[in-house]
């Protein structure tokens, strides 16, 4: 801890670096105005870094999805995917719609395992009865007393029996979370072959077998995890509405103006032809809605503007400008101008020097941003991923199905009767902010949306079974030059994959996903990244002194993104120096280890 004397007060700095309870390295460097119990400065960095765009050049572009799926150890699932996709693009397949409702069913999984193991297991501890009595031992007496206003529901009588469920190791409500992450795996499993590095997702399609048999297995977890899912859905409110209630100005913890992006997720087989010239139709089509939201409206839902308003920036990032590099793309398919700022045409030249945070650069994390078209650069962020997901997908009102329906203002969620508890309808509303309860919130609903269209995608898997059309892969050659896009949801929000194909393999490989919007540095025009922007002017309510402060109002703003830093930065070794050589037989028996 260091006192740095600014103006006519004193700002301490605190730092943690690496925060735990999240996926990978990730510091978070502060100067508090303890006087005005306020985060004065915040900056994020990144430590680690990885290459794939750099190795990537030169592979068959059939092998991408494979690779990338290695990008990550939690969703890497959601990057095979969306390689998936851009391949479909670029080779100009259409996968038969079967496929298309296994991947939709795998994706579903996923999003369902992903999200209740980050909320019930790592970000509810900083909710739990053990935090908040060593933060806000007031606020825990308060919660003792106060009556959970869906106590008939859940089952916990008080806020603070609540808290005491999320209790780790302990709390019924963290064990039964783990529970549902097996079954929801399963499920995954059931239609990738493997969680989380998919076995049987490929370019035309995927390569498990259509069943009977293997719907009827999927659905009996999904019924199995739905009476926890209505369980959860108003225990997180009833706690995080507790927050707001009992520490009236919680609201602006993490709160920063809306610029909220979704790329769309979970493509409907009778529209999605994968062809960029009806990109704009088919992300319409889909059961999340792609979208930019900008101070609460809806900027744009078209993946084409989507698409060409990226821009990716350095200013505090540890590369070389790429400024005067090769434009690999200048049009795109249908002759619009493409950036040479652009992932198509980026080109990754990192440059390993010290951390510096006055001025200098200071984290591996690049800053994409979105511009408006003529306008101005956006720090876009994700919500946490659902945030944006909910946001843009009720504001365009296109989602509507038996089980789910967006009405502009709202998106309302039919679940079905269950083991123990009756029919239920959930209703997400379009918050007043964007803050760090509201990033938490969304992730539960979400749970539920991916739940409800779980069961429509089902019932359209099933019906294609019934009507004989069992098909799941169409066939495909890969072409000497061509482009490709592929747009998707990772857990954690937008997801995408450039790819540029020339003579057959590789020429240009660029993966974007949700982190480096969320968790990106300041860039050169001076813009701060969302976290940054987030954790920036967040108030402190915790009651310990600067001593032994342990910053939870911060962490709890952090942990709201739900960072993913393996996916953030992307690991090179150069020029191929052999680090260590290792032979482990059968069994691990004996074996040798040769070191450089």
């Amino acid at each position: 801890m260091e006192k740095i004397k600014v103006g006519n007060g004193d700002l301490v700095q605190k730092n943690w670096d690496p925060i735990s309870r999240i996926i990978g390295n990730l510091g978070v460097y502060t100067k508090i105005d303890f006087a005005n119990r306020q985060v004065a400065e915040c900056q994020l960095t990144s430590s680690m870094f990885r290459g794939y765009s750099v190795f990537l050049r030169g592979k068959d572009p059939r092998d991408a999805h494979f690779i990338t799926s290695r990008i990550c150890g939690i969703c890497g699932d959601n990057h095979a995917t969306c390689s998936v996709y851009a391949q479909n693009m670029a080779y100009g397949v259409t996968p038969p719609p079967l496929a298309e409702w296994m991947v939709n069913l795998g994706e579903a999984a996923e999003f369902m395992f992903d999200h209740t193991l980050f909320q019930d297991n790592l970000v509810f501890v900083d909710f739990c009865e053990q935090m908040v009595r060593e933060t806000n031992p007031t606020l825990l007496e308060k919660a003792e007393q106060t009556h959970a206003p869906h106590a008939e529901i859940h089952g916990f009588r008080t806020i603070a029996d609540i808290m005491r469920a999320f209790n780790p190791f302990e709390g019924s409500m963290y064990k039964e979370a783990l529970q549902m992450g097996r079954l929801t795996r399963e499920m995954c499993c059931l239609m990738e072959g493997r969680h989380v590095h998919p076995s049987t997702l490929y370019p035309g399609g995927v390569g498990t077998v259509a069943s009977p048999q293997l719907f009827s297995d999927y659905q009996v977890r999904l019924l199995n995890l739905l009476d926890f899912v209505k369980k959860a859905v108003p225990l997180n409110d009833d706690l995080l509405n507790f927050f707001y209630e009992a520490l009236p100005g919680y609201e602006e913890v993490g709160r920063r103006r809306i610029q909220l992006a979704c790329w769309g997720a979970f493509n409907d087989p009778a529209v999605a032809d994968y062809r960029y010239a009806t990109m704009k139709e088919w992300g319409r089509a889909m059961f999340i809605t792609p979208g930019i939201v900008v101070d609460g409206k809806l900027v744009t839902n078209d993946l084409i503007d989507i698409n060409l308003g990226m821009r990716i920036l350095l200013g505090s990032s540890f590369y070389d400008d790429w400024a005067g590099e090769e434009t690999l793309v200048p049009f795109d398919p249908l002759g619009n101008p493409v950036d040479q700022r652009h992932p198509w045409n980026q080109t990754t030249l990192p440059r390993p020097q010290k951390r510096d945070f006055d001025g200098g650069n200071y984290s591996w994390v690049m800053s994409p941003r979105w511009q408006v078209p003529g306008g101005e650069l956006l720090a876009m962020e994700t919500g946490g991923g659902p945030l944006a997901r909910l946001w843009s997908t009720a504001l365009a009102g296109l989602v509507n199905t038996p089980y789910v329906q967006a009405t502009g203002a709202s998106v309302r969620i039919q679940l079905p009767k269950s083991a123990s508890l009756p029919e239920t309808e959930f209703e997400w509303k379009i918050p007043p902010w964007c803050n760090t309860i509201e990033r938490d919130r969304a992730r539960i609903y979400f749970v539920a949306y991916s739940a409800a269209m779980a069961l429509y995608f089902l019932e359209q898997a099933m019906e294609e079974i019934r009507a004989g059309n069992t098909k799941t892969f169409s066939d495909f050659t890969v072409p000497q030059e061509a482009l490709g896009v592929g747009f998707h949801e990772a857990v954690r929000g937008v997801l995408s994959h450039h790819l540029v194909i020339r003579e057959g393999k590789i020429a240009n490989y660029h993966p974007y996903p949700p982190t480096c919007w969320n968790a990106s540095p300041t860039d050169s025009s001076g813009l701060q990244g969302p976290m940054e922007e987030a954790v920036k002017n967040t108030p402190i309510f915790e009651e310990n002194g600067q001593d032994n402060f342990k910053g939870i109002d911060i962490m709890r703003t952090v942990r709201s993104f739900d960072p993913c830093l393996p996916c953030g930065v992307h690991m090179y070794l150069g020029g191929g120096k052999v680090i260590e050589e290792s032979h482990i037989p059968s069994l691990g028996l004996g074996g040798r280890v040769k070191k450089d």
